[in-house]
């Protein structure tokens, strides 16, 4: 029994300075919050913490939507999203995001290629079938 009481004083002074050492994140609060909502489907919401996130976005009828968001990454970098969605997809902007490797210098070359020999282009389902 008295290894149990031990125990169970040892966590809760454990419990008790784990708050101690909470990130700021773990704080943070929000300092503005709105959200409106129309009858034709139309929408805006935004939000704003302590901590430095914000993001907001507006839409039509859940069809179209555009955004933002922005915060603080750990190695202290100012990240910055903006996005628009559609019918043609999601599509985000912002530095921190990968981006494709440039085109090959030879691919360049037999588009370009292909662009202006439009009448030696084939169909893809044609092939060319060589008798030896």
């Amino acid at each position: 029994m008295f290894k149990f009481v031990v125990f169970a004083f040892v966590a809760s002074l454990a419990a008790a300075q784990h708050g101690q050492y909470a990130s700021p994140d773990a704080t943070a609060e929000i300092r503005s919050f709105s959200n409106d909502v129309s009858p034709d489907g139309s929408y805006r919401w935004s939000f704003d913490t302590s901590n430095g996130i914000a993001a907001q976005e507006q839409g039509v009828g859940g069809v179209q939507a555009a955004g933002a968001a922005s915060h603080t990454s750990p190695e202290g970098i100012p990240i910055q999203l903006s996005y628009t969605a559609d019918e043609n997809g999601f599509h985000p902007e912002g530095a921190h995001l990968p981006q494709p490797p440039p085109i090959p210098a030879a691919i360049i070359r037999s588009l370009e290629w292909n662009a202006a020999h439009p009448e030696e282009e084939r169909p893809a389902n044609e092939y060319v079938v060589k008798r030896f």
